[in-house]
């Protein structure tokens, strides 16, 4: 298995609550091993297996309430 790393820009996160939230979004996907999400710096970076691709990434986020592109 081939790991991905994808860096993504997240807005609308206002506190750590919703940084969390994302990442708890993010892990539940098949495919995504790692999240490491900050509302600080409105980005993230997101560890995968190949099968996962950045627009899917960015979709899950937006149905998670939050803006994101890549």
């Amino acid at each position: 298995m081939t790991e991905q790393i994808h860096a993504l820009n997240i807005t609308g996160m206002t506190c750590s609550g919703c940084s969390d939230r994302v990442v708890r979004v993010l892990e539940a996907t098949p495919g995504v091993l790692k999240a490491d999400i900050s509302h600080e710096t409105d980005s993230g970076v997101v560890t995968t297996s190949s099968e996962v691709t950045t627009s899917q990434l960015v979709e899950i986020v937006k149905s998670s309430g939050f803006e994101a592109s890549a």
